[in-house]
């Protein structure tokens, strides 16, 4: 098994899969191939419905995975990075990081706010259920959970890391606070992101 997929992996590589954008261009290949042959891909709502749930996973994926990098790997490995080779995570790794991760929330808050309005809960889902428990209250919680997280990347992080990289004009003692501001935020979303994930599983499987 191991040599067969040895064998595979290295012919894609003839191919272009050292590039990220092959690797995209492959998946979807493979996901359209097997979408027809398995009969999951249907013209109708409850496919639109279910490909916007699709897309909210997959951007919030993206999302947490992010910040969970910058929280359990790179934030903790600054310290044990000597000085010459940090500019190298504040001028490459980290601004890119930072642009997958902000979008992602977005997206993420984008398709959650679209499915929730085909699944035609969006307005009882924001008042949290009317309390009653259940679906509703659930995926309400995840929710609010995961726009005072969203609002967080774009409104705190994000300006606050501007300042941190350089990528804006600012003070030595004003990166300074920028960078501390920005990950406390981060910590803070790392913290909601344990009962968001727990309420948005709760509402598929226990609503």
């Amino acid at each position: 098994m191991r040599n067969v997929m040895l064998i595979l992996i290295n012919s894609l590589g003839k191919a272009g899969l050292d590039k990220l954008e092959r690797a995209l261009m492959f998946g979807a290949g493979i996901l359209v191939i097997l979408a027809f042959v398995t009969g999951s891909f249907q013209m109708s709502r409850e496919w639109l419905t279910f490909l916007f749930r699709w897309l909210h996973v997959l951007s919030g994926v993206m999302w947490i995975g992010l910040l969970w990098y910058f929280n359990f790997v790179q934030i903790p490995s600054m310290p044990k990075i000597p000085d010459e080779q940090k500019p190298a995570i504040g001028k490459v790794i980290a601004p890119t990081a930072l642009f997958w991760f902000r979008w992602a929330a977005l997206a993420t808050l984008v398709t959650g706010l679209i499915l929730a309005a085909l699944n035609e809960y969006i307005l009882e889902a924001m008042l949290l259920g009317y309390f009653k428990g259940g679906k509703a209250t659930f995926i309400g919680v995840g929710m609010w959970l995961g726009l005072v997280m969203a609002y967080n990347v774009w409104m705190i992080i994000w300006p606050n890391q501007q300042k941190a990289l350089g990528m804006v004009a600012a003070s030595d003692d004003e990166k300074k606070a920028a960078a501390r501001t920005a990950m406390l935020t981060s910590r803070f979303n790392t913290m909601l992101s344990i009962p968001m994930l727990y309420f948005m599983v709760a509402a598929q499987n226990l609503g």
